[in-house]
């Protein structure tokens, strides 16, 4: 019986060849989609997974319920005593940085060390990465205590085995306590060398409000994190703002809405970077990544129902054999097993030559993502084969059963083709294929157009032929270094002027603070610079004034701020001048004296802060912070001013240690890259998709034009013309497609629009997409179905006429 049914279903494949290749190709075209996208995200799901207590492990994110916003921020006293008064929370560990480097010297050699971190003393109980030398018992119990990876040890030492061994750097002596070995699997915290934020964290003991520490929670196995963040709310954030009211003239409750954090989100160590709302390292983007799963199953969708629509477009050709199998005693169970099987060996087909095209396409997948996935999980395997699966009973079942269905007196007699059953679900299988392929279209002409739309904003900055190079770790008074270098880096040939400024465009080193009048409080950015860094980077001046080097007061507590400052203080300008705030990163009043326009350092999709400009001199610890010099450049040689530049930083300024520079302009640029990458996908995806479905339209067509050529004879003969037979024979798909276009138009608005609520700055929702999606669709389908239209009128009449 088998041997009789693979018989019968390469009979029909040979024979229905168009349609094989046609099912083949869009099974294979779904399929390797649906593969890499899932390779996509398990990849993103993996990190931390090599973590054997990635179970109790949580990462901290404070929560401001007044603009539901997350940071990934916690103070030193917060995390103390959280673990003292909350039963649940057995340890906690805080970053204070990452991302270090260091030239470190050795007693045989000197060399710069990169990704280093600074932590709490219990980094270690929290990753235990594999032990090769020392112990991790107090490896961060001192300030001069340093623990190292295996590849650190062999570029200082030469040798892994190095524990007592000296290193010195920052000005220091370091004992090695421990060498480990980093994971293999995939992770963001992948330390080269790991140092006790000693200092750090002795000054910050008390600093209630000093939200400078990222940190991991230990939670015990059994505790429930909702109830842990009712309990951080409740006793320490809430204690938090009863000791810091008292004197201050507010109460703690409206201490609490002032300044925050008003709760907290506890998220497993291993969500976090895709599902986490606030990472210190950085978090993924869970929306996109489910927007890229839900089109590659689209896609295989559209395949599905390609191949139920030339399954059940083919009835007419199988009608007579079903009937002949049922009056010989072929039972309805074994029909549809029969055409189950068909079903399932076209899918496998499709799934290894997926599996080939999957393999081909990974190296340009992963340049495209930056990664480096391979084809070895088995998860990869086990979902994309249950998707085989998944296909052959949707695409299988639905055919098969309308064909076991089949009367044998009627299909012998060969009354099936008078049926309108047929015609019905082919119609509504098609209006839905038609339907997706509406909102792709849409879709991409959406994306394309905000992707557009920001990358032509003006930004209110201009970062072009701006060079900035950055600071090494190894100042202990960096605002020193920049004026000693500042007048002699003028000097370097195509170099038109310098300046410093903290808050860089395109840069992820912000700071924020609250900034108080009276009983008002807002949250701004704040950043250091010089005296004519906002003039230096094209800035508008609406009113007042620019700093001026020639008055003491702006060193002191002079500021700029931008109009959104204004705003949100619910000031005019002339107020703005007469007011004094007091900001939280200082204990002294601040005076405006300029107001700018507002400009974007961020990415588009976030809304224009709040921002204040002092000079670096006006507090005493923001100097410690100055971490760059900006140089604009001449246009005229670009490359050979940069060579110049780095060959006297490289000998006069930082010797030994490497040159970090980037344009700003193109520092910007990279946050535009998720669009630029989703418009590119939705572009692809949308070839995909027109392919997949004008492929389909064009076999569907072929087969119910072929159904119809003794109708077009007969017309023929009556003197029909081929103008009003094509005209007659594509109809009926064009009002199909009109059908589909007006339904799609709904959803694709609110699927749009939802997506467009991310940015701050968006477009209106486009009338254009929606008018040339009807438009496009309706073109190809005419041409798509009068290419074999055409064709129908050619037929010859004798050879279709002859037994009438």
């Amino acid at each position: 019986m088998l041997n009789n049914w693979l018989k019968i279903a390469f009979i029909n494949y040979k024979k229905n060849w168009l349609s094989t290749i046609i099912n083949l190709f869009g099974l294979t075209i779904g399929l390797t989609g649906f593969m890499l996208i899932l390779m996509h995200w398990n990849d993103e799901e993996s990190f931390e997974k090599w973590n054997p207590k990635k179970d109790m492990i949580y990462g901290f994110q404070q929560h401001n319920k007044k603009e539901n916003t997350y940071s990934p921020s916690i103070s030193y006293p917060i995390a103390e005593r959280a673990v003292k008064m909350i039963p649940e929370i057995k340890d906690y560990v805080l970053f204070s940085g990452s991302g270090m480097g260091f030239k470190m010297t050795t007693r045989n050699k000197t060399i710069y060390q990169k990704d280093g971190m600074s932590v709490s003393q219990n980094f270690f109980n929290f990753f235990p990465f594999k032990l090769v030398a020392g112990s991790f018992k107090d490896a961060l119990k001192n300030e001069n205590s340093l623990a190292i990876s295996t590849k650190a040890a062999k570029n200082l030492f030469g040798k892994t085995d190095v524990a007592g061994e000296n290193v010195k750097f920052d000005n220091k002596n370091y004992i090695i306590t421990a060498v480990y070995e980093l994971p293999k699997g995939n992770s963001v915290i992948n330390p080269e060398f790991v140092m006790l934020a000693y200092e750090q964290l002795k000054n910050d003991k008390e600093a209630w409000g000093n939200f400078n520490y990222g940190c991991f929670m230990m939670l015990d196995k059994d505790a429930d994190p909702k109830i842990v963040q009712d309990k951080l709310l409740k006793d320490i954030f809430e204690y938090r703002a009863k000791i810091n009211a008292q004197g201050s003239g507010v109460t703690s409750q409206k201490y609490l809405e002032m300044y925050g954090p008003q709760g907290s989100l506890l998220t497993p160590l291993g969500q976090m970077k895709l599902h986490g709302k606030a990472y210190w390292f950085g978090t993924g983007d869970f929306k996109t990544m489910m927007i890229l799963f839900s089109l590659s199953v689209l896609i295989v969708i559209l395949s599905a129902i390609n191949f139920i629509n030339l399954k059940t477009a083919q009835a007419s050709q199988r009608a007579k054999e079903i009937g002949v199998r049922k009056a010989i005693g072929s039972n309805k169970s074994k029909l549809i097993l029969q055409f189950l099987l068909e079903t399932f060996l076209i899918c496998f087909a499709s799934y290894v030559l997926s599996l080939a095209l999957t393999e081909l396409l990974l190296p340009s997948f992963n340049k495209f993502f930056d990664k480096e996935i391979v084809m070895n999980d088995w998860h990869i395997y086990f979902y994309s084969f249950a998707m085989v699966l998944a296909v052959t009973l949707i695409s299988g079942l639905i055919p098969a059963k309308y064909l076991a269905n089949f009367k044998a007196i009627e299909t012998l007699k060969g009354n099936f083709a008078r049926s309108r059953h047929g015609i019905w679900l082919r119609n509504s299988i098609l209006i839905l294929q038609l339907i997706i392929s509406s909102f792709f279209i849409i879709g991409g002409l959406i994306v394309n157009s905000q992707v557009n739309y920001m990358m032509s904003k003006d930004l209110g900055i201009n970062g072009k032929q701006v060079f900035l190079v950055s600071f090494s770790e190894n100042n202990p008074q960096p605002w020193l270094k920049y004026e000693r270098i500042k007048n002699e880096m003028k000097k370097i040939k195509g170099v038109d002027a310098v300046s410093y400024g903290e808050a860089v465009a395109g840069s992820y080193r912000y700071s924020n603070s609250n900034m108080d009048y009276m009983d008002k409080t807002i949250y701004a950015q704040h950043g250091s610079m010089d005296y004519d860094y906002l003039q230096f980077m094209g800035v508008k001046l609406l009113k007042g004034r620019w700093l001026n080097p020639k008055l003491a007061s702006d060193t002191i507590n002079n500021v700029l701020v931008n109009e959104t400052f204004v705003k949100q203080f619910g000031w005019t300008d002339d107020q703005a001048f007469k007011n004094e705030f007091r900001p939280g990163f200082d204990d002294k009043p601040y005076k405006i004296v300029g107001i700018v326009k507002d400009f974007n350092i961020k990415s588009l999709k976030s809304e224009i802060e709040p921002m204040v400009f002092f000079h670096y001199r006006a507090t005493s610890w923001k100097r410690y912070n100055v971490y760059n010099i900006q140089l604009k450049l001449k246009p005229d040689d670009i490359p050979a001013t940069v060579k110049r530049i780095k060959k006297y930083w490289e000998s006069n300024v930082e010797p030994g240690y490497p040159f970090e520079s980037y344009f700003i302009d193109k520092q910007f640029a990279k946050t535009f890259e998720t669009y630029q990458k989703q418009q590119t996908l939705f572009t692809i995806l949308n070839a995909m998709v027109l392919m997949v479905a004008l492929l389909g339209l064009f076999a569907l067509s072929s087969l119910m034009i072929e159904q119809k050529l003794k109708d077009v004879a007969i017309r023929k003969t009556l003197g029909a013309s081929d103008k009003t037979l094509i005209i007659g024979l594509t109809k009926q798909f064009l009002w199909i497609t009109l059908i589909a276009v007006l339904i799609s138009i709904p959803i694709s608005y609110y699927l749009m629009n939802e997506w467009l609520k991310d940015f701050a700055y968006r477009i209106d929702m486009p009338v254009f997409p929606f008018v040339l999606s009807l438009i496009l669709l309706l073109i190809l389908t005419f041409a798509v179905v009068s290419i074999k239209a055409y064709q129908a009128t050619k037929v010859n009449l004798v050879k279709y006429l002859k037994y009438e």
